[in-house]
């Protein structure tokens, strides 16, 4: 497993980081959920990230335990703030003081550990001042219960004024979490210039598609039983903007490229997002071991200018670039 630096900070993530957000707590039983893990860290992999969203709490927790009896220093734990979480009252939600100290101290609680590598704003918070929000990350950061800050789908413009109050604060705003893939590549004419200049690294989610850049789902056919686009908890109204024909046609078009680079389609997907020299890492999820092992594989896989092009011409007519498209709610 490659290691990078995340950002201009001195933190060193793994390539491949292991995510859970349509996994543990909801679309697999635990012991498959403790076994992708185990899999993971047999991979080399060291970056795990969750959020407190996910499965309303459920998936932290799962984490936590799967990673209890780990060196602590050997990983790095990564999580989120912003969704409902609870029952639903009115300080549950947004990036508030309230919401955002509360937060982390009941995600610590659950993850099972004294601080966290990463907290990240999981959306733009429109309805909090943005200087509330930056200073109570800055007092996590100062109680030492949180090492580096992080943003996940924000703007250009909103990682600018970000970065603009973290350096005020003395705070190390490192990283954006943006979904990002062969098909969706909207970052790249804003958010990853900006980032750069602003010292952010890219950790990337859905490199894969939701699964379909793997080229399982066929144009002109049914899902297959047991896939995401099945299943009704595990993201089916997401990937449902990729089943299309025409995109599946010409993802289909990638398995000969695929096959003379000596990878696997899961692979190309993977490696291709590491190619961009601002991602740090690029998020997997897996429901069985196999698929861990076969995604952890794309790790330092240098993909030549050819092979770059040819992915190109082959999602010319398909692929999403543009930038208005990253806009929190």
């Amino acid at each position: 497993m490659e290691h990078r630096r995340l950002g201009r900070s001195g933190l060193n993530v793994s390539e491949i980081s292991y995510g859970n957000w349509l996994t543990h707590g909801s679309q697999v039983e635990e012991d498959a959920a403790q076994s992708c893990v185990r899999a993971a860290l047999d991979a080399g992999i060291t970056t795990f990230d969750t959020a407190d969203v996910y499965a309303n709490t459920k998936a932290e927790s799962v984490l936590g335990r799967a990673l209890k009896g780990q060196r602590r220093e050997g990983l790095e734990i990564f999580t989120k703030v912003f969704w409902p979480t609870g029952p639903g009252g009115p300080n549950d939600k947004g990036l508030g003081r309230k919401h955002i100290m509360e937060s982390a101290h009941a995600s610590l609680q659950r993850l099972g550990t004294d601080y966290l590598d990463l907290y990240q704003a999981h959306r733009f918070d429109r309805s909090t001042p943005l200087e509330e929000t930056m200073l109570a990350f800055a007092d996590l950061v100062r109680q030492g219960k949180v090492l580096y800050i992080g943003v996940s789908e924000w703007t250009a413009d909103q990682i600018t004024r970000g970065a603009a109050l973290a350096r005020e604060l003395n705070v190390p705003l490192i990283s954006n979490q943006p979904q990002y893939s062969m098909l969706w590549r909207v970052i790249e004419k804003q958010v990853v210039p900006t980032s750069e200049r602003e010292g952010l690294g890219q950790i990337v989610w859905s490199p894969i598609a939701q699964g379909v850049l793997t080229g399982k789902y066929a144009p002109g056919a049914e899902p297959p039983a047991g896939s995401r686009a099945t299943d009704e908890s595990g993201g089916k109204n997401m990937i449902s903007r990729w089943l299309r024909d025409d995109v599946l046609t010409a993802v289909q078009q990638l398995k000969p490229l695929a096959e003379q680079a000596g990878l696997s389609m899961a692979q190309l997907a993977v490696a291709w997002v590491l190619q961009n020299p601002n991602v740090a890492s690029a998020i997997i999820g897996a429901s069985r071991p196999e698929q861990v092992v076969d995604n952890a594989a794309a790790a330092g896989r240098k993909l030549d200018a050819d092979l770059l092009k040819a992915i190109d011409d082959v999602l010319a007519d398909v692929v999403v670039t543009d930038p208005s498209l990253t806009v929190s709610p």
